[in-house]
């Protein structure tokens, strides 16, 4: 007000007043003098006012009816000039509110007579506003008076008026409430106590009121009395009233003024008593009626809605129900049901647009649907008006598809062409339009035929209303096509979002109230506990309450908007509507989800999922129990039944897809349309933004997602990712470019909503892990039985899950793999399979390289958790999954290889589980693993998984899949062991730890610790695993297994066995050692014999290895040797163990049994390592190999000697390690120095196998066949070879018994032929005077003794003898060689090499050789007294015999020569020895034996052999010439120290040699004898030099002598006759050969004769003997005829000493005759 409070203000008005008033004056003077006076006087009264008073406007106000006087009086000449001019000046006034109460009536009455005479209506309403407006002065009966007046204005012909009032009385209407207002707030700070008022519609009742508000009270009223047509109490003069406007009033009042009316309970009274009332009535007309129902059918007419007021009354409805809701709950309820009622379908169109308009102004404020919801739908026996209002929305919707539309009367024609005409046309080629693109299709709904097009109405969230705003419409308007369809589906979409964001509102805050209360309750400086426990609980009650009222309204409206949506969506072909519902069903399942109303939930679910999938697609999963609430089409909502239409597959929808459904026997293609696709996407964004809240729906939603990928051929690729991939049935799946484009998206949606699971809370995450797990279920069950391709969908999902989840695998690792292991990875459909096994070991690969918190390597019962499914995929026998099992080893060792720690004993176990039945390719991918570790991993695994490695390598080598593989782990085992060898001190320390931990559980529990090999340190029990693990592999089923592991374990056990303790030792000689030979020896011997062909392919098998026997004997071989060797180089080690001698009998077993073996190469070679542990006195000492340990032995004589000499420990000191290992044996126990006596025991021992084996070996066999076997020469010579080693340790007690059976093994073993195959090797050509090794062997062994008896003490020297016999039985070798039991041996040369012959040695060598160490020894001991009592010399002589009677026929020549010389040799040393025991008679017996071999071998019964050449036959004449030298020199001589029969024996012997031709029979074999020139003249020599020698002992003698010679001469007398005779016969012929062979010898004897006669002493020859050789002169001279040039040369030599007789006749008495 300042501004007409300032004094410039008040000086302008005053000066505007004067002028008003002059101007009037002015106006007035002629026709209306009183008025100009008046006029005037007001000038004077204003001047006076204004000069007197200081406060101007005060009294100004104070003489207002004075000052207003002139010009009422000027309105009063109703001219219309001055009229204006007053009402200006009057309004001046007003507006400067110098105007009284009196004032003001003078003026209303002077208005209301203008107005009845109708003057200047316009001014005049300008005049009561600015009365009204600018004051509160009126009241009371003039503002009624002042009201009515406009009330008649609005009444008048004039239409400007008019409007003019109507706008006036709104104004006016206004401002009485808006002054009540004012009213109430300047009196709101005093508290009035509230007067009771009775309850009763008496109008006076407003007595309490102030007077503000009585005049509103009035006021209002009044307008109800009016509009129902009643008489107003307070507006009095009113002359007429039209409702609409009544109506219009009583809105704007109810909807600007609500608080007057909730805050005054007198205006509260009067809208529950008047105006629903009122309302009520006037809606009767639009609820009886009904469209379309003959008029007849009722008594009286119905009355007919009527457009104007009914839209009216709803537009009240929609107010009293905005505004005063709280206090007309009962008459809400019937309004809302009208409501509802007018949506039926058979009320006018135009009814039911406008009632969807009110009802959409509900739908927008969710608070007072709540507010419905409480106090109906959750109250009993109340009508559930909020579930009625959404179903009726449904409905509406429903009969909208169902119904064609009627437009009301007035337009039904027009509504009619519609239908049939233009629009309804598009639908029938708008699908196919929309596919050929090109023309833009009015977004619609179409259903069934029935095409409805969506218009554009409201901006979301607000109801502006059309057809309620058409407040100047009388008639009915025409509803355009679709507009109700349109408004009701927003309805529907603001009811969803309404709700929704309300109760997700209220939600959030009572989530974050609990947050902070949980809070405030955990810390301790609150205040005291009851508060919080109070306001906690308050909080829960107020919770409770509300989630209450939150279910109610979800469960209230949930059927109805699904069934409404879901119509929708089938009928939706605008992408943007489809978007709204979609995104309306979204919410409502999310909210149902967070209040956990399951049942609902599922539902909207569904129906986004039935939308997702092609209409009839058959899925099991939308028809389970979860949905069985929707199975059935209806759902009965409170005796309603609301249709829910199921999807239409006409809806003409552009495709977009096309592919195979996913079912077990899929029929045809199916299609996706691009609503199936927006559909999915809805899918996918729910359950990205509300997995939290699916629950259990995840498996709808995951079933339907999994059709869709099938569907649109989405295939699984690495970390369970879904890739567009083609599809593998082939052509079936198309796809239009535009979902092309669309596939990466909704791939990389599919994935995002799994990676979002990581910020699910651990319940929902379960639920999801549960629904893929049960979705897999399903898919495995498909693909049993079909080689379809497998639905991976779930599979792969799990496996994204899983990865994304690796911050908390623990919460769902055991349902996940437990699913994968179980059922996936052991399903029979290999593409499930293999994607089970992908994921897990993805899983699992994953989860060990996540950087967990705590770290894994912190973290053991993690790092086992996760490991644990790799390990219990042993279980699965498919080869596909253990490869992925063994892939996924490899790839953890790879990459995790150091830190696995604890997890190492499931890793290793991992490749041990593989079974020899798994394949190759299993196999060899597992050993892949098994390398990697023992290259790289072996130092970073616990000591303890140790022996896990050893077994799992030992297990590969017996796999017998893959040769190469078992020897590599053989190799590997040995890499092993280095690695012990190199870390043992380290290993042995943690080992030592683990074990006492260990010990102590053990001891707590009271159970007994159970480790292999216990009592031995753990290092050393890992020793004895790794050589417990070799040995297995040593008795494998294939030769090469064996031989590599047995080289290992012996190298491994000589290389390293210095580091076990020593007690160890003992288990490694019993447990290792032993055990192996006797398994080997058992394996051997029981080996099949059969011929192996080839070794699989081409491999061809050497001959010596084509028997499995034959292969095992390569293995005993082996493994004897390696014992052996350890024996022998570990000696100083083994001997102190206690039980050595037992050790030691157990290993000369196992020799002898090999030796014994039937199998050359077995026996062999266990006599090899006879040799070896028998070279044990010898110090072996290689220091330039370092890695074998030295061994330490020292040789027997220097054990037995003093111990103190320093030079023991000697042997020990080595600058290496190993030498500072063994220190620990040197340092505490120096070796222990076995007593001699042991030592003996041991060497006997060693006698004794050797014994037996000799005599087993080479004993000939009962009987003969192709397989009998027969020792080879090797091991016969080898086994003579150990007799001189071993006999250094024995000689002291070697006695005759023991020589005994040494002679026999070596006869026998001398005896034992060889087989005809093996002759070639070992026989020299049989004419090469060579000796085997055995016999040189034999030789050697004998020699040995022989030495050793010769320096040994008298007590040995018996044995000599015993000697000469055995080498006297070899030399008869020469000429019968010895039987080998019944076997008929071959001589070498008719035998062949290809044949199973035996062929028989040539002893001749051996025999000649023996016969000469004969010779040597007898040399040396012939005068020995032994030698000499067992008539050794005899035996020699004897022997010597056999071949000297043969001579010709000895198998060799050399050996005669040989013996001849031999006996010369022998005779030449023995005979002075016999000689001098003449007297003893201890040489008795031998002159007979001698004289009769001299016999045997001089006239010897066998035939020189053809081509024996003359200087061969005179050599060999030489040889008897020398014996019988030997004879003239040697024996004759001595003849008195001779027995006489000896010596008549010789003289016969020599006699016969000379004269031995004259035998009278003439065979062949004489002549050759006669031959023998040099040695008849030899024996004749001898003859005559003791025939006719002066010495003569006997008369005897000579008689031999003489009767001798006449003999000899006799037959050459006859020799010669009988030739001549012949030769004169045979004229020309020549004579037979003999013949002149013999007359040759005869003549050669002749002259022989004559010539030892000559040499003789005259003395000795008797005359007559000289008569008899003259006689023959003649006789010769007849021989010069004949015709042979031999016999004339002959002739000649026997003429020629005939000179000798020539002499000069004596007297006939000199000659002695008369």
């Amino acid at each position: 007000m300042s501004g007409t409070n300032s004094p410039e203000a008040v000086k302008k008005l005053l000066e505007n007043m004067q002028s008003d008033l002059r101007a009037l004056s002015l106006e007035c003077k002629k026709k209306f003098p009183p008025v100009k006076e008046a006029a005037e006087s007001g000038i004077i009264k204003v001047k006076t006012i204004a000069a007197r008073n200081t406060e101007i406007l005060a009294a100004l106000k104070e003489n207002s009816s004075e000052v207003v006087q002139p010009f009422l009086m000027g309105c009063g000449t109703k001219e219309p000039k001055i009229t204006q001019l007053c009402l200006a000046a009057i309004q001046r006034l007003m507006s400067h509110e110098v105007v009284s109460e009196t004032a003001a009536g003078n003026i209303i009455n002077m208005l209301w007579q203008l107005m009845e005479n109708s003057l200047e209506e316009l001014k005049l309403l300008q005049t009561v506003l600015v009365l009204l407006t600018t004051n509160t002065v009126v009241h009371d009966e003039s503002l009624s008076k002042a009201i009515v007046l406009c009330f008649r204005l609005h009444f008048t012909k004039d239409n400007i008026t008019n409007n003019t009032a109507a706008a006036t009385v709104r104004q006016v209407v206004t401002v009485v409430f808006e002054r009540m207002v004012a009213e109430d707030e300047r009196h709101r700070d005093i508290v009035e106590q509230p007067v009771l008022i009775q309850g009763n519609s008496n109008r006076r009742s407003v007595s309490t009121l102030k007077p503000c508000a009585k005049d509103a009270y009035m006021l209002f009223q009044d307008l109800c009395q009016l509009v129902n047509a009643d008489a107003p109490y307070w507006l009095v003069g009113m002359t007429e009233m039209t409702r609409t406007f009544g109506l219009e009033l009583l809105e704007s009042v109810l909807n600007d003024f609500p608080q007057v009316f909730l805050q005054h309970q007198e205006f509260s009274f009067l809208l529950k008593e008047r105006v629903c009332p009122l309302v009520i009535k006037l809606f009767s007309p639009n609820i009886k009626f009904r469209q379309g129902s003959s008029s007849s059918s009722s008594p009286a007419p119905v009355e007919k809605p009527y457009f104007p007021i009914c839209m009216r009354l709803l537009r009240v409805v929609s107010v009293l129900i905005k505004q005063f809701y709280s206090l007309l709950v009962t008459e809400c309820e019937i309004f809302l049901s009208l409501l509802v009622k007018f949506l039926d379908a058979d009320k006018p169109q135009w009814l039911r647009a406008v009632a969807v308009e009110s009802i959409h102004r509900l739908c927008v404020q969710p608070q007072l649907l709540r507010s419905f919801c409480q106090s109906y739908d959750m109250k009993q026996h109340s009508t559930k008006v909020f579930r009625d209002i959404v179903n009726a929305l449904g409905s509406f919707i429903q009969s909208l598809f169902l119904v064609p539309p009627t437009g009301n009367p007035a337009t039904t024609n027009q509504a009619g062409n519609n239908n049939s005409g233009g629009p309804v046309s598009a639908p029938a080629n708008s699908g196919m339009l929309g596919i050929g693109g090109g023309v833009t299709l009015l977004p619609a709904f179409e259903y069934r035929g029935t095409w409805i097009p969506i218009l554009t109405i409201t901006v979301q969230g607000s109801a502006k209303a059309t057809y309620l705003e058409m407040l100047d419409k009388v008639e009915p308007p025409t509803i355009p096509e679709g507009y109700a369809m349109s408004v009701a589906f927003h309805c529907l979409l603001d009811l969803v979002r309404g709700i929704t964001s309300m109760i997700e509102g209220e939600l959030g805050e009572v989530e974050t109230e609990c947050q902070t209360t949980t809070e405030a309750a955990s810390s301790p400086t609150q205040s005291s506990e009851q508060q919080e426990l109070q306001s906690t609980s308050d909080q829960m009650d107020k919770e409770i309450v509300s989630r209450a009222v939150w279910e109610e309204m979800v469960n209230a409206c949930w059927c109805g908007l699904l069934a409404a949506l879901s119509l929708l969506l089938d009928a939706s072909t605008d992408e943007a509507a489809t978007e709204n519902i979609l995104k309306a069903e979204l919410t409502m399942a999310a909210l149902c989800g967070r209040l956990g109303l399951v049942t609902s939930r599922d539902a909207f679910i569904t129906a986004i999922c039935k939308g997702s999938l092609p209409p009839h697609y058959a899925l099991t999963v939308l028809n389970t129990t979860t949905a069985a609430t929707l199975s059935n089409k209806s759902y009965s909502i409170q005796g309603q039944s609301v249709m829910m239409i199921s999807p239409s597959s006409e809806s003409h929808q552009q495709v977009v897809a096309v592919g195979q459904p996913l079912a077990v026997q899929p029929q045809g293609t199916v299609m996706l349309t691009s609503k199936n696709i927006q559909c999915m996407r809805t899918l996918l964004n729910l359950a990205h933004c509300h997995g939290a809240v699916l629950g259990t729906s995840w498996q709808l939603v995951l079933a339907t997602l999994q059709h869709l990928v099938w569907i649109l051929g989405l295939k699984p690729s690495s970390g369970g990712a879904l890739k567009p991939g083609r599809a593998v049935e082939g052509p079936s799946t198309v796809l239009t470019t535009a979902v092309m484009t669309d596939l990466p998206v909704i791939s990389n949606i599919l994935s995002r909503l799994f990676e979002s699971s990581q910020y699910l809370d651990d319940v929902s995450l379960h639920h999801l892990i549960n629904a893929l797990c049960s979705l897999s279920l399903e898919a495995m069950d498909m693909a049993y039985g079909n080689n379809k391709e497998p639905s991976l969908f779930a599979v792969a999902k799990l496996l994204e899950t899983g990865l994304v989840n690796m911050h908390r695998i623990e919460i769902l690792w055991r349902p996940l793999t437990g699913h994968l292991l179980e059922k996936v990875c052991q399903h029979p459909n290999s593409r499930m399979r293999e994607w089970g096994a992908e994921a897990l070991t993805s899983l699992i690969k994953a989860g060990l390289t996540f950087n967990h918190d705590p770290p894994l390597s912190q973290n053991q019962r993690l790092q086992l958790l996760l490991l644990n499914p790799l390990k219990e995929m042993s279980s699965i026998n498919h080869p596909d999954i253990r490869l992925k099992q063994l892939e996924c080893v490899l790839q953890i060792l790879q990459s995790q290889g150091d830190s696995l720690g604890p997890g190492w004993p499931l890793v290793l176990g991992v490749m041990g589980a593989i079974r020899n039945d798994q394949g190759e390719s299993l196999i060899r991918t597992a050993f892949q693993c098994l390398q990697l570790v023992v290259t790289d991993f072996l130092p970073t695994m616990p000591c303890t998984c140790l022996q896990i490695v050893v077994d799992v390598a030992g297990s590969f080598g017996l796999h017998n899949q893959e040769l190469n593989i078992s020897l590599t782990s053989i190799g590997l085992l040995w890499n092993i062991s280095d690695y012990f060898f190199q870390r043992g001190e380290t290993i042995e320390k943690e080992l030592n730890k683990e074990e006492a931990a260990q010990q102590k559980q053990a001891e707590e529990k009271g159970v007994v610790l159970n480790r292999p090999f216990h009592p031995a340190p753990p290092f050393d029990c890992l020793w004895l695993c790794l050589y417990a693990k070799l040995g297995e592999l040593c008795v494998d089923p294939r030769p090469a297994v064996r031989k590599s592991a047995g080289q290992t374990l012996f190298s491994t056990i000589g290389a390293h066995g210095t580091l076990l303790q020593h007690s160890t030792w003992h288990t490694v000689i019993w447990k290792v050692l032993f055990h192996l030979l006797d398994r080997v020896r058992e394996s051997s011997t029981t080996a099949d014999k059969e011929k192996i062909e080839s070794g699989g392919g081409n491999i061809l098998i050497h001959h010596s290895r084509d028997t499995a026997e034959k292969q095992w004997a390569e293995t005993w071989v082996l493994t004897l040797a390696g014992v052996a060797r350890i024996f022998n180089t570990r000696r100083y080690l083994l001997q102190p163990l206690g039980d050595f001698s037992r050790a030691w009998d157990v290993l000369l077993d196992h020799i002898q049994s090999a030796a014994l073996s039937k199998n050359n190469e077995v026996s062999l070679a266990a006599l090899k390592s006879f040799q070896e542990i028998l070279q044990i006195v010898s110090p072996v000492r290689d220091s330039d190999k370092p890695e074998t340990p030295p061994a330490v032995n020292v040789p027997v004589p220097v054990l037995i000697g003093s111990i103190s000499g320093p030079g023991l420990s000697r042997p020990f000191v080595r600058t290496d390690s190993v030498g500072e290992r063994l220190g620990r044996y040197s340092s505490s126990e120096p070796p222990i120095v076995t007593d001699e006596l042991e030592d003996l025991n041991l060497w006997w021992a060693a006698w004794n196998t050797w014994y037996r084996i000799g005599s087993e070996s080479t004993k000939p066999p009962v009987t003969f066949d192709k397989l009998t076997f027969i020792p080879s020469q090797p091991f016969l010579t080898a086994l003579i070879q150990i007799f001189p080693a071993l006999y250094q340790h024995i000689k002291t007690g070697f006695n005759m018994d023991d020589l005994q059976k040494l002679g026999v093994i070596l006869h026998s073993a001398v005896s034992v032929p060889i087989s005809s195959d093996a002759s070639p090797f070992i026989l020299p050509s049989y004419t090469e005077a060579v000796l085997t090794s055995l016999q040189e062997a034999v030789l050697t062994a004998l020699d040995v003794l022989q030495k050793a008896i010769c320096v040994g003490p008298e007590n040995m020297q018996i044995m000599y003898p015993a000697i000469f016999d055995q080498l006297l039985a070899f030399v008869e070798f020469s000429c019968k060689p010895p039987q080998y039991g019944q076997l008929e041996t071959k001589h070498i040369a008719n035998a062949k090499y290809n044949q199973a012959e035996w062929v028989a040695l040539n002893y001749v060598p051996f025999a000649e050789r023996s016969l000469e160490v004969v010779v040597d020894l007898y040399q040396k001991t012939a005068c020995h007294k032994a030698v000499v009592n067992e008539k050794v010399l005899q035996n020699i002589i004897k022997t010597l015999r056999v071949p000297l009677s043969l001579k010709y026929s000895c198998p060799s020549e050399s050996t005669w020569k040989l013996a001849v010389s031999s006996l010369l040799k022998v005779l030449s040393i023995g005979l002075p020895v016999a000689r001098q025991h003449a007297s003893s008679g201890k040489f008795d017996s031998m002159w007979p034996e001698l004289a009769n071999t001299f016999e045997d071998f001089l006239f010897t019964k066998s035939i020189p052999p053809d081509n024996l050449s003359i200087q061969e036959f005179q050599r060999n004449e030489s040889i008897d010439v020398e014996v019988v030298q030997l004879i003239s020199t040697e024996i004759l001589p001595y003849a008195n120290f001779i027995p006489k029969e000896f010596v008549g024996q010789i003289m016969t012997m020599l006699n016969k040699g000379s004269i031995h031709s004259q035998s009278s029979s003439f065979t062949e074999a004489e002549i050759d004898i006669r031959l023998r020139e040099e040695f008849s003249k030899m024996c004749f020599e001898t003859l005559l030099q003791f025939s006719f020698s002066n010495k003569v002992t006997t008369p005897q003698e000579g008689y031999i002598s003489r009767m001798a010679l006449s003999v000899l001469l006799k037959r050459s007398q006859d020799v010669l006759h009988r030739y001549i005779e012949d030769e004169r016969l045979s004229g020309k012929c020549p004579l037979p050969r003999q013949q002149v062979t013999e007359i040759i010898f005869v003549l050669k004897a002749v002259s022989t004769l004559i010539d030892s006669l000559k040499k003789t002493q005259p003395e000795n020859v008797d005359g007559n003997t000289w008569a008899q050789v003259i006689a023959l002169y003649p006789t010769l001279v007849e021989c010069i005829t004949c015709s042979s040039t031999e016999v004339c040369s002959a002739l000649k030599e026997a003429l020629v000493p005939f000179k000798d007789f020539m002499q000069p006749p004596a007297s006939k008495v000199q000659n002695g005759e008369s």
